[in-house]
């Protein structure tokens, strides 16, 4: 442990509990909360204790392939980055697995990405992985899809998964074959309050921006309400009472439909225009477009280009986009020139949404809300990073208002609204301007009558 690192109590309960359930267990932690410190002080306990061998860090990422190498440094570990060529690692990785066995080293430590585990290359080498082996999984709900849960070691007793929000969206399948595999969630769970609360994250002002769907764009969100409502109708006359959305593998495209249809709405930009118009010397400012999955790369990168052409040319602010296609070399210039203030603005799609650290951010553009609490919590902790000089955030929120509709679909829709209004009026609430911004929330709980809430 490196002799200036103090872990704080949460951190050392969190050990313990690891500990305590048998060197198992899934640590479910707020975004910016200090997961892998905890994680390396794990593994150093382990070294104390019983000699460890090997540390396998498992991320979905490249680039938290390089943030947790610069963690592991810090603990005086010389890591392997197995990721892209094969040259560069696979003759590192088994001489030092040789040289473990052998007597001549004492300890390996390898990061590797979750396309690199499932390789060929990656996972011949697997067998010859001592039983004294921590593995540990970084985002860890992104392994609970079938291809990489079958990938993950089953001769790797010592487990550890780390993610602000372990449940998958949409697959409780995938969510209970990570928990049977890495442990079950462990005490204590830290949330964003208790992350506020302990200074870990830094105190926010939120503001709710409400957004009124077009007369095309209202058509076409009807007549998706309306067949979810027909689909959920004839499921409950087959199969009874349905408790869940998310159990309905039949809505899950028409969702992803109204998802995308949300996210995409032309207004969003006119709003952008207007909030921005005021805001020209604001700096250290995340604009976050819409989502960017394969399915809608091209509305994404339409709107991406938009938001884009709206502040850089039209307003004269000095912004540059962050998207997965961005180099690694380019995305340490970048958070570098953003850190500075040289640019002001940095307008992405997810690719920010999971362990990317750029704690200079001050203010947040939210135009695509997801759905998926995972990235509804991810995006807003990334804004709560604590940084010299940053004594509060600021989170503006853009919320598209569902048309008007007919009794029968407005009963379908105040239900695929009560989740969703939940996240938002629980963010509003733990907000340094709650009442504000609730009173923001207001209007639209009594239109579909979720006051609730």
């Amino acid at each position: 442990m490196p002799s200036s690192l103090q872990l704080r109590g949460y951190q050392r309960q969190a050990i313990t509990s690891w500990f305590a359930n048998n060197g198992r267990g899934t640590l479910k932690m707020a975004t910016g909360s200090g997961k892998t410190i905890t994680a390396l002080a794990i593994g150093c306990e382990l070294y104390q204790q019983i000699g460890l061998q090997v540390l396998l860090v498992v991320c979905p990422y490249r680039h938290l392939v390089s943030q947790w190498a610069r963690e592991c440094e810090k603990f005086n570990l010389k890591p392997i980055l197995a990721f892209e060529n094969l040259r560069t690692w696979q003759s590192q990785m088994s001489t030092q697995l040789y040289n473990l066995r052998s007597g001549s080293q004492r300890f390996v430590t390898v990061i590797t990405t979750n396309s690199t585990l499932i390789s060929e290359g990656f996972q011949s080498q697997l067998k010859y992985f001592p039983p004294k082996t921590l593995i540990i999984g970084d985002e860890a709900h992104n392994l609970g899809a079938p291809r990489l849960e079958e990938s993950l070691p089953r001769r790797v007793g010592l487990r550890l998964a780390l993610s602000a929000t372990p449940e998958r969206y949409f697959d409780d399948g995938g969510t209970q074959s990570l928990f049977d595999y890495f442990g079950p969630v462990l005490q204590p769970e830290f949330s964003l309050r208790d992350a506020i609360a302990q200074g870990a994250l830094v105190h926010y002002l939120y503001y709710p921006v409400l957004v009124e769907l077009t007369e095309a764009e209202s058509i076409a969100y009807l007549k998706l309400t309306k067949r979810i409502g027909r689909s959920l109708l004839y499921r409950e006359r087959e199969h009874g009472e349905i408790r869940d959305f998310e159990d309905h593998e039949d809505l899950k495209p028409l969702l992803m439909q109204r998802a995308r249809l949300i996210g995409a709405a032309a207004n969003k930009l006119t709003a952008l225009r207007e909030l921005m118009q005021t805001r020209r010397e604001t700096t250290h400012t995340l604009f976050y477009c819409s989502d960017g999955s394969q399915t809608e790369e091209r509305s994404s990168l339409r709107q991406l280009k938009a938001v884009a052409r709206i502040l850089g040319v039209e307003l004269g602010y000095k912004v540059s986009t962050y998207t997965a296609q961005t180099s690694l070399a380019e995305r340490e210039l970048l958070r570098h020139q953003f850190e500075s203030g040289e640019l002001q603005g940095l307008v992405a799609i997810r690719c920010l949404d999971e362990g990317v650290d750029i704690p200079a951010i001050q203010t947040a553009v939210i135009l695509s809300s997801s759905g998926n609490p995972r990235q509804f919590i991810q995006r807003r902790g990334r804004v709560l990073r604590p940084h010299p000089g940053k004594e509060r955030a600021n989170i503006f929120d853009m919320i598209v208002l569902p048309p008007d509709l007919d009794r029968d679909t407005m009963e379908v829709e105040r239900n695929l609204l009560r989740k969703e209004l939940r996240r938002f009026v629980e963010f509003a609430d733990l907000a340094d301007n709650a009442g504000e911004a609730r009173m923001k929330l207001l209007a639209l709980q009594k239109r579909y009558g979720l006051l609730d809430i």
